[in-house]
């Protein structure tokens, strides 16, 4: 399996299985299926309810737990230091581990400050292996990295073909905090599966369009967290370590992004913020 150096010298998989929008009931079954063809890594958050599955299926798939990668987000509902803090050990005890390998403030609201704070505490402490936030634009990043003596490992952002994040990625470069795709297959919008430039591109290598989509991301430098519920999809989405693109292929690739957001608009739009804080009250 392929990795990335954190900022913190920790080695973390390029890919690894994402449980957003998995029923709770089947998690468990997924997750497992997941580590049985060969994952590493699984993503999962406080606000997918589904965080005691993940850790049901590490628990009995005799792995070393040392051998796999857990990351989870804490909810904005559980922002601020002592909220935080009681959350951290929530998400432990339901993931049934002793740390988790990267935790991650899920959305850029509320007391994101007291939250990393009780993050970074739960860091030193060893309860995190690594620290990190998701959904927040250069501008919050840039902020909350001059406040802390710790900073972010991962920015987790929507990331995929069409949104491919090039200015947004070059201020997480220049802070040493690595880029995660979330809705890395675009979540199959703007006709992503029968993209006639992804379909073309993975003729010549024997692959699909989506795993050619996914080893675009890689050869960026973006960690991927493809879902599937299928066992064959998961098979595919993991199957991106035995070829390359050519600098021609990479080319035609990068037009066909839109510098929009496709899946959720701008966090900076004062509708979807209102959405945002209408889900906490």
């Amino acid at each position: 399996m392929e990795t990335i150096k954190l900022n913190n010298g920790v080695e973390m998989p390029m890919i690894g299985y994402g449980v957003f929008q998995v029923n709770p009931a089947e998690c468990e079954r997924c997750v497992s299926e997941a580590l049985s063809v060969g994952y590493r890594m699984i993503d999962t958050a406080q606000a997918y309810m589904n965080e005691s599955g993940v850790g049901a299926a590490v628990k009995k798939s005799g792995i070393n737990r040392g051998d796999i990668f857990l990351v989870s987000k804490v909810w904005f509902a559980n922002y601020g230091y002592e909220r935080t803090k009681a959350s951290i050990d929530e998400s432990l005890r339901q993931l049934d581990t002793d740390y988790i390998d990267l935790m991650l403030l899920h959305q850029p609201f509320g007391d994101r400050y007291g939250a990393y704070r009780a993050l970074e505490e739960a860091y030193k402490e060893g309860k995190l292996r690594s620290i990190g936030v998701s959904n927040f634009y250069p501008d919050h990043l840039i902020d909350l990295c001059a406040h802390f003596e710790t900073a972010p490992a991962v920015n987790q952002v929507e990331t995929h073909i069409f949104q491919q994040q090039v200015a947004a990625r070059k201020y997480m470069n220049e802070l040493g905090v690595k880029p995660m795709a979330w809705g890395p297959l675009a979540e199959g919008k703007n006709g992503f599966f029968t993209n006639e430039t992804l379909s073309s591109i993975g003729a010549k290598y024997g692959k699909t369009g989506p795993q050619v989509a996914l080893r675009y991301l890689i050869e960026l430098g973006v960690i991927v967290i493809p879902k599937s519920t299928r066992r064959e999809r998961m098979e595919q989405n993991l199957s991106l370590f035995d070829f390359q693109l050519s600098a021609e292929d990479r080319n035609a690739l990068a037009k066909l992004d839109t510098g929009k957001h496709l899946i959720i608009p701008s966090h900076h739009d004062p509708e979807i913020v209102k959405w945002f804080m209408s889900l906490i009250k």
